[in-house]
């Protein structure tokens, strides 16, 4: 019971946790999004629990941990998060491959919104090895979605 109160909490926290766990370069550029794939399941699951509240909170949490201007994770994951959200009924009915393809999609408009807001702080150059994680992020959906439904399901979240 007490763990049912704490699971949407906890699984953001070790999304936060994977997102700033070093890693080499060779692979840290391939690195999925996970704070976006959790708050994405929950916004898509639990959508009264889990919307663009949380998601600012979250951003302004990884602002701080990545050590980027104040306001650029959480700007971008809110506005991912609400595409998701304002949408969150016909994305349910969609199949496992094409919600991993929406997925991909907020993906680059996160990181697109990432790029644009940098840009405009710190004139950092577009390469497309910034588009990446969100190849990775689209590739790793189909498992972020098995794994925390199985949670849901046994936990009885609503």
């Amino acid at each position: 019971m007490r763990l049912r109160n704490y699971a949407i909490a906890l699984s953001i926290i070790i999304a936060l946790v994977l997102q700033i766990m070093p890693m080499p370069l060779t692979v840290d550029q391939f690195r999925p999004d996970w704070v976006l794939l959790v708050l994405s399941y929950w916004a898509l699951a639990v959508p009264g629990r889990v919307s663009v509240g949380v998601a600012f909170l979250n951003g302004i949490i990884l602002d701080v941990l990545m050590g980027t201007s104040l306001g650029v994770h959480s700007f971008a994951l809110c506005l991912s998060i609400f595409v998701l959200s304002s949408n969150y009924q016909r994305l349910r009915n969609y199949s496992l491959w094409q919600q991993s393809a929406v997925i991909g999609i907020l993906a680059a408009l996160y990181h697109l919104v990432m790029f644009w807001l940098q840009h405009l702080q710190t004139d950092v150059l577009f390469l497309f090895t910034f588009l990446w994680p969100v190849v990775t992020t689209m590739l790793m959906w189909p498992w972020i979605f098995a794994l925390l439904r199985k949670v849901r399901r046994q936990l009885r979240i609503t």
